[in-house]
């Protein structure tokens, strides 16, 4: 667990580690080297304490510990799904070495037979209040610092003892290979685009060859349509995109994501277009929960598909997890085939996600942390209240 007051390198990129070094006395001409050293143990050999970093000197080692950390967040809570998807509710304090009161957000591992994905939260809470999310019941408390969402990830990887050996030759490179973590989303609570400089300088380190070594195919941010930020994400980290889209017409979705009224679907959809390309990326995802007899008609199929002409698209169809006080059902199942088929047979992509981890509250659209300490109650029946549940899409 991270200690109050001392300041957290998890989440600094090389500019970062280098004023970071400095401020400790490391010369001008060891920076570099310096810095090339932390990279590889923090982010690559998963390493939580600075004593297990083997080739740097016992005295750099009493300077790092005597003003930073590299502490995880506290587990208050770790549930396993009966199909083996897994749900951590983390609790951090500051990261920055400034007090502040601790927040909870829940991060979800799903394993599949060809890949581990891992959906991250990047918000305490959310403003948007989407009328079929759980997360969106729960108000906006703060952003996630880089720190806070790179920490899910090496929390993760430490639960899953997904890290290499750090006991090893400490100059071998860690293989990027075979890792049970091999896919990251954010698509867990809050709305990434809302919180993008952190967002970006995590994501760029998950991404780095010399740090997490993620491929840009893995690594996924999901809006819900906070267009001026869909072109800079498409610059500047050109990961893959997903969009919570829901609805074919604006009065539906400004119902349903109510962003829409800020940006409708014609601006949205018109930022979709230039993404692939900017971005070098093969095609954008479009989400769609299925709600019956909302959005699931073969008219609304048929409009999708007319949104959707010239844009490289998948559509994943998601049926709709039900939480405690929604006013939405899910699809019939034969509702949302007949909607798949149709897409098919239009040439769209259009898997029906199965649904995951809905015993334990985290499938999509079930997250929700309260953030105001849970009661040890709450946390035993899983009603809910005061504990995590993320926006798997």
């Amino acid at each position: 667990m991270s200690q109050p007051n001392l300041i957290s390198l998890v989440g600094q990129n090389r500019e970062q580690l280098a004023v970071s070094l400095a401020s400790i006395g490391v010369s001008e001409s060891q920076v570099r080297m310096r810095v090339n050293q932390l990279y590889h143990w923090i982010y690559e050999r998963g390493v939580s304490e600075f004593d297990a970093m083997l080739n740097l000197s016992k005295s750099l080692r009493a300077d790092l510990n005597a003003k930073f950390t590299l502490g995880r967040p506290e587990i208050v809570e770790e549930q396993v799904s009966v199909d083996g998807t897994r749900k951590w509710l983390f609790r951090f304090t500051r990261s920055d070495g400034t007090a502040g009161q601790p927040v909870d957000v829940e991060t979800v591992y799903i394993p599949e037979p060809e890949r581990g994905t891992l959906c991250v939260s990047s918000q305490v809470g959310c403003s948007l209040t989407c009328t079929f999310c759980h997360t969106g019941t729960q108000k906006m408390v703060r952003n996630l610092t880089s720190s806070e969402i790179l920490s899910q990830v090496l929390a993760a990887r430490d639960r899953l003892a997904d890290h290499p050996d750090s006991a090893i030759d400490p100059e071998i490179i860690a293989p990027h290979s075979g890792r049970k973590v091999s896919n990251i989303v954010m698509m867990g609570m809050g709305e990434p685009l809302l919180n993008f400089d952190n967002v970006k300088n995590a994501l760029l380190i998950a991404l780095d060859d010399t740090a997490m070594g993620f491929s840009r195919r893995r690594v996924t941010l999901s809006t819900s349509g906070v267009v001026p930020a869909i072109g800079k994400t498409a610059r500047e980290i050109r990961c893959m995109l997903a969009i919570s889209l829901h609805a074919v017409d604006d009065e539906l979705r400004n119902e349903l994501v109510p962003i829409n009224r800020k940006y409708p679907l014609k601006k949205l959809l018109e930022a979709c277009r230039e993404y692939p390309e900017i971005a070098n990326c093969r095609r954008i995802t479009f989400e769609y929960v299925m709600l019956k007899d909302v959005n699931d008609s073969l008219e609304e199929a048929e409009e999708l598909v007319r949104l959707l002409q010239g844009i490289p698209a998948k559509v994943n169809l998601i049926p709709f997890n039900p939480w405690p006080g929604s006013q939405y059902e899910c699809s019939s199942k034969k509702q949302i085939n007949r909607f798949a088929n149709y897409l098919i047979d239009r040439g769209f992509e259009s898997p029906v996600r199965t649904p995951r981890g809905r015993d334990i509250f985290a499938a999509c659209g079930q997250l929700k942390s309260a953030s105001e300490k849970p009661s040890k109650a709450s946390l035993r029946d899983g009603s809910g209240e005061g504990h995590g549940v993320v926006e798997l899409g």
